[in-house]
């Protein structure tokens, strides 16, 4: 999969990729169709931190899920 592609199928799996790895329970708010097409590259940065960490603390959870909703739609 190439995340470099600004696709809708690359945002829908960097997302549930972030889910995962948070272990967040409320995904419903977190939906491709509802992230700006301008912000790929801050998602793909979220994606990349996520990725390569082994574990969040609760602050470090709460800041990327601030990020997130940064990046949604208003």
């Amino acid at each position: 999969m190439d995340l470099t592609l600004n696709t809708l199928e690359n945002t829908e799996y960097m997302i549930e990729e972030i889910k995962k790895k948070l272990r967040m329970a409320s995904g419903a708010a977190l939906k491709a169709s509802k992230l700006n097409d301008d912000q790929y590259d801050d998602l793909r940065d979220i994606y990349d931190m996520v990725a390569g960490k082994m574990q969040f603390s609760i602050s470090e959870i709460e800041a990327i899920t601030k990020e997130l909703g940064r990046l949604r739609k208003a």
